[in-house]
């Protein structure tokens, strides 16, 4: 970061003395850059595409700045505009070495050069105004070398006004450039960006906000403390002209020095110390200290919602010191955030910061938006230090995991686990009564409760005595071998293959979800309760559903229909077609019917019935015969054929 340079005319004004006179400059505007090296603040990029492009002659005709609020795009745009017309008595081409003053340099950066043209697109949005333009641009600069027009705030310009620019835009005449700034870059048409050269100002960083605000006190000979250019630097978020406006606040609110007492009290912080053991507070699940401490900050003048801010900006420092230790050296941190950020970053659990930073993203604007910002910061605070207490989601899917699976008695306490809250543990086993389908409820039925809850599969009374279902009505999970075997799933309907989900089908009158079965589904492997199909690409979605409930429905047990992967057996109507192929084929061999068919030119056989005989109750196959087709008509098993 290269010195600011002093101001080009009159001399450097100290804080007293400037605060009396009535020419007063505000320091964004007295300090603003006025060469590229003072544009190294935070825009090293940029300044390096551009001072290569001089160098070797590659200008473009346009260009266009975006960035937020503050980070120098109209001040870029100057400098721009004076290194493209610098000409002195040895230098008569553009450059971006303007240490010394041009003859346009003056001129051009207090906005008022006859052939550099600014205009505010907020105020002129319409054709009118770029017609305007087009018609000038015909003409060559009166004085400089090159005509440029800086339309600030770009976006604001009309569709029309868009549309009208573009030709000029892509094919201007030598002697004209346009530079363009804006801070929504997103509605500025692709048309016109495709036309530009793009830069993207970056925020500035605190760290180089810190030292620019250090070298401005130093130059106007202002006394002030580190610690209160650092909280400025952080309120500023990346804007050298907001940390600049906040400087000259804080210059006049202390009498003419910084201070962090007075700074603070400007922008209604509460102090990092205090933010610090806030945090402390919630992180140990201690609300009566985390309230009192709140209580004693509002108190001392803090911003509710701005306590809060603070608290989530902490948790995301500690987040970052877990896994970015060089995060300390920031020289806008204090030191009590640097020696105890470090000291939470090696206890508190990441599952525990990031519980804390949601938590905190949802209350800050609870506490914006309300009525009473210090009660609805209170409550957030009740809420972050009682989920300080609670398990990690790990934690607690681990404990249900070996309830369900009979690993440990329900009453035992949870193994400790390390949550990071200073050797607060949680014991899930006190509050989790796992909750099954009640055994006299229908197959879907779901029970409600405070607590936890599993989903278990459903047992039906008939399969156990009385002697067993009172454990597990009871919410017990244990269980002993020979009791495991008795409460196998027995469904009301034995269903072994989908021929048998088909007959049910049948018996319930469902065609619709017959046919789907018969033309979609492939059987992987059957349980009962548990079946495992294969679909095509085109099946519909729908049919895992509706099997699932209609199994239930039909079997009076739960039925987990599963997608798999394996490519399954046939489906039932392939079983059916490849059975009457072999049909036809044995036909097509048998001696009778190939007589037939040599008979009659031109008949084929198109069906093969299977005759059943009953005697006696058994019921007996005989051979199948075939039904011709002549020209004549079909010859049916049984007719009086003559050859």
């Amino acid at each position: 970061m290269s010195d600011i340079e002093p101001p080009e005319h009159g001399p450097t004004v100290s804080g007293n003395a400037a605060s009396a006179g009535a020419g007063y400059r505000v320091l964004a505007r007295k300090y603003r850059p006025k060469d590229f090296s003072d544009l190294m603040v935070g825009q090293e990029p940029m300044v390096r595409t551009l001072t290569n492009a001089f160098e070797t002659g590659r200008i473009a005709q346009a260009y266009m700045l975006t960035g937020v609020r503050g980070v120098g795009k109209t001040t870029t745009a100057r400098i721009l505009a004076r290194a493209l017309n610098y000409k002195t008595a040895e230098i008569d081409k553009p450059t971006i070495d303007l240490r010394i003053p041009g003859e346009h340099c003056q001129a051009i950066m207090e906005g008022r050069h006859v052939d550099v043209i600014e205009m505010d697109a907020a105020s002129h949005t319409g054709i009118d105004d770029i017609r305007e333009i087009i018609e000038q641009v015909r003409y060559r600069p009166v004085s400089a070398r090159y005509k440029v027009y800086i339309i600030d705030e770009v976006h604001m310009l009309s569709t029309q006004a868009f549309n009208g620019l573009l030709k000029t835009l892509e094919e201007p005449p030598e002697h004209v450039k346009f530079i363009f700034a804006t801070t929504e870059i997103r509605k500025v048409p692709i048309t016109v960006l495709s036309r530009c050269q793009r830069f993207d100002l970056r925020r500035i960083s605190a760290a180089d906000l810190v030292g620019l605000f250090s070298t401005i006190l130093g130059k106007e000979g202002i006394p002030c403390e580190q610690e209160a250019l650092s909280m400025i630097a952080r309120a500023a978020e990346g804007s050298a002209r907001d940390g600049l406006s906040l400087l000259d606040q804080a210059i006049a609110h202390g009498g003419g020095s910084v201070q962090v007492e007075t700074v603070r009290g400007m922008l209604g912080l509460a102090d990092r110390a205090r933010i610090v053991d806030l945090f402390a507070h919630v992180v140990n699940g201690d609300v009566t200290a985390a309230l009192s401490e709140f209580t004693a900050q509002y108190e001392a003048g803090a911003n509710p919602v701005v306590v809060l801010t603070d608290l989530a900006d902490f948790t995301h420092l500690v987040t970052r010191f877990k896994y970015i230790p060089d995060a300390a050296e920031d020289p806008s941190l204090s030191e009590v955030e640097r020696l105890r950020g470090a000291e939470f970053a090696g206890t508190v659990a990441v599952t525990t910061l990031s519980r804390l930073w949601q938590m905190l993203l949802k209350g800050i604007p609870e506490a914006e938006n309300s009525s009473r910002p210090a009660g609805a910061t209170e409550m957030v605070l009740i809420r972050l230090t009682h989920a300080a207490h609670l398990p990690s989601p790990e934690d607690a899917a681990r404990r249900v995991a070996e309830l369900l699976n009979g690993g440990g008695d329900a009453a035992s306490p949870a193994p400790p686990s390390d949550n990071g809250n200073g050797g607060a543990r949680a014991s899930l086993a006190p509050q989790a009564n796992v909750m099954a389908r009640g055994l006299d409820q229908p197959p879907g039925a779901r029970m409600t409760s405070g607590g936890p809850s599993a989903m278990l599969a459903a047992v039906p009374s008939s399969a156990l005595s009385p002697a067993q279902a009172q454990p597990m009505a009871m919410g017990r999970t244990e269980e002993r071998p020979a009791s495991r075997e008795a409460t196998a799933l027995q469904p009301k309907v034995p269903i072994t293959s989908l021929s048998d989900i088909a007959e049910l089908c049948t018996k319930h009158r469902d065609p619709k979800l017959k046919a789907l079965l018969r033309g979609f589904v492939r059987l992987v492997k059957v349980d009962p309760g548990r079946l495992e199909i294969n679909l095509p690409a085109d099946a519909p979605k729908s049919i895992v559903s509706d099997l699932q409930r209609r199994l239930e429905e039909w079997t009076d047990i739960r039925w987990m229909v599963i997608l798999s992967r394996e490519a399954g057996s046939q489906t039932l109507a392939e079983v059916e077609s490849h059975a009457r192929e072999a049909r036809l084929t044995d036909a097509r061999a048998d001696p009778d019917v190939a007589a037939i068919l040599s008979q009659f030119p031109g008949a084929r056989i198109t069906d093969v019935r299977i005759r059943v005989t009953e005697e006696a109750g058994d019921l007996d196959e005989a051979p199948a015969p075939a039904a011709v087709e002549t020209a004549e008509g079909d010859i049916l098993p049984g007719d009086d054929i003559e050859f």
